[in-house]
């Protein structure tokens, strides 16, 4: 009943040394034996936001198939920036993306996902603002989103959150869980990437994945934990 869930800032696929290389993302993503990954930054910045990690790409090099989601542009990998990657032999029962309050245009995906063998779970990953004040707002959007799951929920991302209480106010009665250090990758101090957990979920092991090429492919190093499931469904339907 567990499955390991990671997430991962990838920074455009541009690392430390100013090469963009979406194989050693790729690399680092193989390294982190996990069943689901939710991704941010993998489309370019300007114009049409084209991908910056090619769909081909993923499909050639690895287990995984993307969660058909909606996309910024035509040429997006993303939504908002965001993709989640599910091993093949996991299912997706639903999926769909919301946007968030504040300053910035900011979004989130929502899934209900089935991990190869185990029974559903929501999932909302998203890449949260940059004011904390926008921040309180987006939390409040998310946490009545998993208030309202009929599988046990949880968010994973990077919250772009310094403090380890301020901003997370919405959350009751979630509990939040910090892995530990994830940026900037060559040094890191700041616990920016995270997750939360509702009922029916049990966080067994966490980490930051620190690697050499990690450390190098993007600015952030990926998070990751070993999830329980303890409740498999909350509300009847």
């Amino acid at each position: 009943m567990t499955f390991r869930i990671a997430s991962y800032n990838l920074h455009k696929c541009v690392g430390t040394d100013g090469q963009r290389d979406p194989e050693r993302i790729l690399a680092v993503i193989n390294a982190l034996s996990a069943d689901v990954v939710a991704l941010q930054e993998v489309d370019r910045r300007m114009g049409n936001r084209p991908a910056a990690l090619p769909a081909s790409l993923i499909d050639r090099e690895t287990d995984f198939r993307i969660a058909d989601l909606p996309r910024t542009g035509p040429e997006s990998l993303g939504w908002h920036g965001q993709a989640v990657l599910l091993r093949k032999g996991g299912r997706i029962d639903a999926a769909d993306g919301f946007l968030l309050p504040g300053l910035e245009p900011r979004g989130a995906l929502r899934l209900v996902i089935e991990p190869k063998g185990l029974p559903p779970v929501t999932l909302i990953a998203a890449h949260l603002g940059l004011r904390r004040m926008d921040r309180r707002l987006q939390w409040e959007e998310i946490a009545a989103r998993m208030r309202d799951a009929q599988a046990p929920a949880l968010a994973i991302g990077d919250f772009n959150e310094w403090s380890r209480q301020k901003g997370f106010e919405a959350l009751t009665p979630f509990d939040l869980h910090i892995p530990g250090p994830s940026y900037p990758s060559r040094a890191p101090i700041g616990r920016l990437d995270r997750l939360v957990t509702g009922p029916g979920l049990k966080v067994e092991r966490m980490g930051v994945f620190d690697s050499p090429l990690a450390r190098r492919a993007s600015d952030h190093l990926p998070i990751w934990a070993d999830i329980e499931v303890t409740k498999p469904r909350l509300i009847t339907t």
